[in-house]
């Protein structure tokens, strides 16, 4: 059970496809008014007849400096989940999704409305609060609303950043609550000709599922779980025309998972993972990248002995990415 882009894939599978489009357009509509429009198909968007197909990534207005170092945004925007911080930074999104986007703990935008702001006016230090729908670029579908914090620092003349955030949604009320609540940090370094970042994160998942208790008990209640994950990336240069990149992420879906428990069939918590990444990127000119890539995720089922599965397999991929960017 998983959601990474291989996981159903059969094996010896061969293709070749689009893994990412963009569309977009910025327009400045005065000195403080400015919009932005981004069309996007990421892989897994098709028409009824299976089609590939656009959806709206971004829609909004952004009244600049609505109060000092300060702007407002109204409408369908990235979000501070990682979007705006570890993504960038990251840089490599054509290879694969940052961990909290990769293993669906976050959305990469929202509809709703945002204060970005800076404390000073090199933007050492800032901050991004938001309140969203949480049904990313979905409509809406209950009451309930995300609310997402996020503050920043950059040190030692903004090769250093340090992030942290939080999030929370609720999806149910009664008969009981269910909510996710949501952690974060980032630490990166940004030099000239090398990169490197570490991702952390812990969400809380309030009575996600529904579990029996171990042999001889009947007893069915919910249960929270926890999931939380880590990842570390570097990436460097080694002449003006070659880069690397190497990247490793551990995910444990669910912290509290006890294999001596009977959970429901839709329980995502079973395998934790690990993921490697690693590439080189030939750019014969700016703005286009031919990038030979090994893309490998190993599983380890905790509940082998109930689901009569091996306790370790793996998905491994060979790629070859092209990524390029017109304007």
């Amino acid at each position: 059970m998983t959601n990474t882009q291989y996981g159903s894939t059969a094996k010896d599978f061969t293709s070749f496809e689009f893994r990412r489009i963009y569309l977009g357009y910025d327009y400045n509509i005065s000195e403080k008014f400015s919009t932005q429009l981004v069309l996007a198909y990421e892989g897994s968007t098709f028409t009824s007849d299976g089609y590939r197909s656009f959806y709206i990534k971004a829609a909004n207005i952004r009244w600049k400096n609505i109060f000092h170092n300060a702007d407002l945004v109204i409408g369908q925007m990235s979000t501070p989940t990682f979007a705006t911080t570890s993504e960038p930074v990251w840089g490599y999104r054509s290879l694969e999704k940052t961990i909290m986007d990769m293993r669906k703990i976050g959305g990469s935008n929202d509809v709703g409305i945002s204060l970005q702001g800076k404390l000073n006016d090199k933007g050492d230090f800032g901050y991004n609060l938001m309140i969203g729908n949480g049904s990313g670029a979905k409509p809406e579908a209950d009451k309930f609303k995300k609310f997402y914090g996020d503050v920043y620092v950059k040190l030692m003349d903004q090769k250093i950043l340090l992030d942290v955030g939080a999030d929370n949604e609720w999806s149910q009320a009664s008969p009981y609550q269910k909510s996710k609540t949501t952690y974060k940090a980032f630490l990166a370094y940004q030099g000239k000709n090398f990169t490197m970042g570490l991702e952390a994160f812990q969400q809380v998942q309030k009575n996600s599922t529904i579990f029996t208790e171990a042999a001889p008990s009947t007893v069915k209640d919910t249960v929270n779980a926890v999931a939380s994950g880590i990842s570390i990336f570097a990436r460097g240069t080694l002449s003006n025309k070659l880069a690397w990149v190497l990247r490793y992420d551990y995910y444990n879906p669910d912290s509290k998972f006890n294999k001596d428990n009977v959970y429901a069939a839709s329980y995502p918590g079973v395998n934790a993972e690990s993921f490697i990444l690693a590439g080189l990127d030939f750019a014969p000119v700016k703005n286009v990248h031919l990038i030979p890539n090994v893309w490998y995720d190993m599983y380890n089922n905790r509940y082998s002995a109930t689901n009569n599965l091996s306790s370790k397999s793996n998905d491994l991929a060979f790629r070859l990415t092209v990524h390029y960017i017109f304007r």
